[in-house]
Parts: C-alpha cells; structure tokens; sequence
C-alpha cells in the first residue's frame, strides 16, 4: 500500500524541467497537432532526433513528456528551445505520444518540421503556450 501511495504521489509531483502547467485542452491540441503533421508534413520522433532539430532551427514545435524516467533525458530541451526561440509544450504522458506519431511505443520527445495541415492548431497551440508561459513568470 505504501508503495503504490509513493508512485501515485511521485506521479502527481511535477518535474522539476516543467516551468508552467500546460492544461488538458492545449495538450490535447498538441497530440493532434502531431498527428496531422505525421500525416501531411513532416515530424522528428525522440530525443536524439527532436534536439538535432531544434538545434538545426527547423523545429517549429517541440512537445515534451512530462512522465520520463529518468528526467535528465528530456531536461535540456527546454534550455535549448529558449535558446534558438522554438516554442515548446509539455504533455503529460509520452505513452499517448507515440500513437500520435503512427508508432507502437512512447516517445520521450518529438517535434513538428513540416506542419502541413495542422498549421492552425501549432499557431493556437503556440499563442496558448506564450500566455501560459507569461503567466508563470509574472
């Protein structure tokens, strides 16, 4: 019992590279974002491939999992988006990442290349983001 009420809490707890809350809706929007971008653009799934992205400044979304063990994978994303200004969301599960992204299994990061059609969604996605993060910070 004690167990299960120490991984219940360690899953509620946010981690410590999350710097806003991102709500239900907007991660929501984030997954689709993902799928129709899969579908009609062009996506980079994992943390490898995202920070070569984000790096190379094509990225135009990054979406972050906030449930990845150990954290330290995923940490440095948002550092380096602040660095090059490539928005990003976090997402509060990398399991429903992955059917996001057409693969069996989760995935710790990904990021949007080419949006294609879902280029509404990314923009309502990103100005979402911009007052959540404004609001964090004030």
């Amino acid at each position: 019992m004690l167990v299960n009420l120490r991984s219940f809490e360690k899953a509620m707890a946010k981690p410590y590279f999350a710097k806003f809350e991102t709500p239900k809706e907007i991660s929501d929007a984030a997954y689709e974002a993902l799928r129709q971008a899969k579908q009609t653009g062009k996506v980079r799934k994992g943390t490898n491939e995202t920070t070569k992205a984000v790096e190379r400044g094509v990225a135009k979304l990054v979406i972050i999992a906030e449930d990845v063990e150990p954290p330290e994978v995923v940490a440095h994303l948002p550092i380096i988006c602040d660095e090059r200004s490539v928005p990003y969301v976090f997402v509060p599960t990398r399991a429903n990442m992955g059917p996001a992204l057409g693969i069996d299994v989760g995935a710790a990061a990904s990021c949007i290349v080419e949006a294609g059609d879902a280029q509404q969604l990314i923009d309502q996605v990103v100005g979402a983001v911009a007052k959540l993060r404004a609001a964090a910070s004030a």
